[in-house]
């Protein structure tokens, strides 16, 4: 099996925060809510929206978010 396919096994998902329940108290001071975001979510990696796993990862082509969000709206 996969280290992928290991990530997203139903025992590891069920764990996840989903992050529809984070809340972060917004006058707290930005290193703050940083943290307590961290707390809460345990891992900005790997998380759950509703029945959906979010993995974030990074690739090496040097593509920004912004770039990509740009080219799915054009």
């Amino acid at each position: 099996m996969s280290q992928l396919m290991q990530a997203c096994s139903p025992a590891t998902t069920d764990e996840l925060v989903d992050i529809r329940e984070v809340a972060v108290d917004k006058a707290l001071p930005k290193e703050e809510r940083i943290a307590a975001f961290l707390h809460q979510i345990k891992n900005p990696y790997r998380f759950r929206c509703g029945d959906f796993v979010v993995n974030a990862a990074f690739a090496n082509n040097g593509v920004t978010l912004e770039e990509c969000l740009q080219g799915i709206l054009r």
